[in-house]
């Protein structure tokens, strides 16, 4: 399932493939992954445009737009009370989606959802198996707001003491608290097994019993397991990772070489070894 450095590799795809372009054409194969729009709309609102610098909150991704739209009323010369209005195209990947940069003569793939045709001969499309997410259509910052509203600080830039007040306020289990998008936005099942086992510290225990050490501790390996892992461009499954033996027929951790376990927490699939996190390890 795409995590913040997934998402963040996708954010790289669709600089180098669209940002400053315009957009020549939308082509929707499947309203399944439109939310609150219709295809007609989003046609109308984006065609004539030209792409911003894609953003990233967490898993989620942003691409705003300039200029004027080619049809439809209420997008040409739309404007707010602070200047004109960008509309913004918000992406959620869900558990298989991905941006891949071609040209519009491609083969199409079957899962090829949403096709934005911009510049001369480039073709940034919207694949998804399963459809758990899609594209929202933000007219302005203030309807961005609206559908951000629910998110936390970005696991990559939020500060430790920002980061250290999140995990004190909460009572849940710290893999629990980890994968909340509202309390760090960013994280998922794979991302917080690494860091929990890098930080020795047990998927089970509480958020707000860590000490300040370990909360430390904690925020230290988040930072460097998402800077290696945004490099990678995905969660990398290394040899010296835990992510690397998830899929083993007899896991062993990395470090001890102890059998590792894994347990359903918060419905997700948790991995950990029993030796370097022990019960209480937290």
């Amino acid at each position: 399932m795409p995590e913040l450095p997934d998402v963040e590799e996708f954010r790289k795809v669709f600089a180098s493939c669209a940002q400053g372009e315009v957009i020549r054409r939308v082509d929707v194969r499947d309203t399944g992954v439109l939310h609150g729009v219709s295809a007609r709309r989003l046609r109308a609102t984006l065609e004539g445009r030209r792409f911003g610098r894609p953003e990233r909150l967490g898993k989620w991704l942003l691409a705003r737009t300039e200029g004027t739209g080619t049809e439809g009323t209420g997008t040409e010369d739309a404007h707010t009370d602070d200047g004109p209005a960008c509309p913004t195209v918000l992406l959620h990947f869900g558990m298989t989606g991905r941006l891949v940069c071609g040209r519009p003569d491609d083969e199409l793939d079957p899962h090829d959802r949403v096709l934005f045709t911009v510049g001369e001969d480039r073709q940034l499309r919207y694949r998804d198996q399963r459809k758990l997410r899609g594209l929202w259509l933000a007219e302005d910052d203030t309807a961005v707001a609206r559908l951000l509203d629910r998110q936390g600080p970005d696991a990559l830039t939020v500060d430790r003491k920002a980061f250290e007040a999140a995990l004190s306020a909460h009572r849940g289990r710290v893999k629990t608290v980890l994968t909340d998008q509202s309390v760090l936005a960013g994280l998922g099942n794979l991302l917080a097994d690494e860091i929990l086992w890098r930080a020795r510290l047990n998927p089970t225990c509480h958020a707000n019993d860590l000490t300040e050490r370990e909360r430390h501790r904690l925020y230290t390996h988040m930072r460097r397991t998402l800077r290696s892992a945004v490099t990678a461009g995905r969660v990398p499954p290394r040899p010296s990772w835990l992510t690397g033996h998830r899929d083993d027929p007899t896991p062993a951790c990395p470090r001890c070489h102890s059998p590792l376990r894994h347990a359903r927490l918060s419905s997700r699939t948790t991995l950990w070894c029993p030796h370097c996190q022990p019960e209480g390890a937290g």
